[in-house]
């Protein structure tokens, strides 16, 4: 069944990463899906990605993506996010903070019209050590 990249990229963060559904993440990756995330990490196949999310939704409650943007074509999208969570595990080798961090990513998704294939994310990853307090808030501001 053929099925709107808009569609599939909506129920990839509304299903899969906002509830951690991983039946759902079942039903919409292919098989061979090819996943590059924002925090270094590559992963092939359903397993090496749910592996992924779920080290993220541990180290993150209330793990939330916010779709704030989306263009598609007729196998491709690409998404303007907004991520959050409250740090409550080791997190870029930072100690539970229990505060919530938020930062902003850009994602993007080739499908075959029926599943995601593959999904490149780039996230503000210099936010999320800010806020942990791994780098400093003013480091990049000191060198303009």
């Amino acid at each position: 069944m053929e099925v709107s990249p808009r569609r599939l990229v909506e129920r990839f963060y509304q299903e899969v990463w906002n509830k951690a559904d991983e039946a759902v993440a079942g039903e919409i990756l292919h098989a061979d899906f090819r996943f590059r995330a924002s925090l270094g990490v590559d992963r092939i196949g359903l397993a090496g990605f749910l592996d992924y999310m779920r080290s993220i939704h541990t180290a993150l409650a209330d793990y939330t993506c916010i779709i704030e943007d989306l263009i598609a074509t007729e196998r491709r999208a690409a998404a303007r996010l907004l991520f959050c969570g409250v740090h409550r595990s080791r997190f870029f080798g930072v100690a539970p903070t229990h505060r919530e961090i938020t930062w902003k990513g850009a994602a993007f998704v080739t499908t075959n019209r029926s599943r995601i294939t593959e999904l490149w994310v780039l996230g503000d990853v210099d936010a999320i050590k800010r806020q942990l307090g791994a780098i400093p808030e003013t480091a990049f501001s000191e060198q303009l």
